[in-house]
C-alpha cells in the first residue's frame, strides 16, 4: 500500500514538474515579447502582464520563478524604450519625421510635456527614473529626452534603474496578489484589478481636478 501511495505521489509531483516546465517554456519568451512590443507600441498593459506573470511564478515551486520574471520583464521593457526612444531620434533627424516620433507626440499632451521638460531640466536621470513608475508618465519624459537632444547612452543609462524599480513595483503587486488567494487565477484577477485602479487613477484624478478648476 505504501509503495502504491509513493508512486501514485511521484507521478503527482512530476506531473506537476512537467506542467510547469510547460508553463515557463511558453510564459517566459510570451512574456518577454508582450512587454517589448508594450513598449514600443504603448497600449499593452505590460503592468498587468508583470504582475499576473508573478502571481503565476509565486505558486510554482522553481526556486527562481519570480527571479525569471524579473528578469525577463525588466530586460524587455529596457529593450523596447531603447528601441522606441532610438527610433525618435531619427524622426528627430528626418526631415519628414517618423511614425513613431508621431505616436510619442499624440501620447505626450502639451501640458504634460511642458511639465516633463522643467522637471528633466531641474532633476534630469531621477525624472527619467520615476517616470517608470508613474501611469502614463513614460512617453511625455521619453519626447522630453529626445527634444532635450539626450543621446542614446545617457537615456539607456537612466532608463536601466527605470525599468529595474518598474518591474520590481508591478512584480510585488503580483506576489501580493499571489499570497492572498489560493487559487493563481484569483490572484491573477485581483493583481489586474489594482494595476488597472493604479493606471487610470491619475488620468480620474486630473479630469476632477480639472472639473473643480472651471467650477
Amino acid at each position: 500500500m505504501l509503495v502504491v501511495v509513493a508512486a501514485a505521489a511521484g507521478s503527482t509531483a512530476a506531473t506537476s514538474s512537467s506542467t510547469e516546465s510547460a508553463q515557463q517554456a511558453i510564459g517566459y519568451p510570451t512574456l518577454f515579447l508582450l512587454v517589448l512590443i508594450g513598449a514600443l507600441v504603448p497600449v499593452i498593459p505590460t503592468g498587468a502582464l508583470v504582475s499576473s506573470a508573478a502571481v503565476v511564478a509565486f505558486h510554482q515551486t522553481a526556486p527562481f520563478a519570480l527571479a525569471l520574471v524579473f528578469v525577463t520583464a525588466s530586460l524587455a521593457a529596457f529593450l523596447g524604450d531603447a528601441a522606441l526612444y532610438w527610433l525618435g531620434r531619427r524622426g528627430l533627424r528626418s526631415k519628414n519625421g517618423s511614425r513613431w516620433l508621431e505616436a510619442i507626440r499624440s501620447r505626450a499632451p502639451q501640458e504634460r510635456l511642458e511639465q516633463a521638460q522643467g522637471k528633466l531640466a531641474e532633476h534630469g536621470i531621477a525624472v527619467l527614473v520615476l517616470s517608470r513608475l508613474v501611469p502614463a508618465g513614460r512617453i511625455p519624459v521619453m519626447l522630453a529626452c529626445l527634444l532635450a537632444e539626450w543621446p542614446l547612452r545617457r537615456f539607456a543609462r537612466g532608463n536601466v534603474p527605470a525599468c529595474l524599480a518598474w518591474a520590481v513595483t508591478y512584480q510585488v503587486i503580483g506576489i501580493l496578489g499571489g499570497s492572498l488567494f489560493p487559487e493563481p487565477w484569483e490572484g491573477v484577477v485581483a493583481a489586474v484589478g489594482l494595476t488597472v485602479v493604479i493606471s487610470v487613477a491619475p488620468s480620474v484624478w486630473r479630469r476632477v481636478r480639472g472639473g473643480a478648476v472651471r467650477a
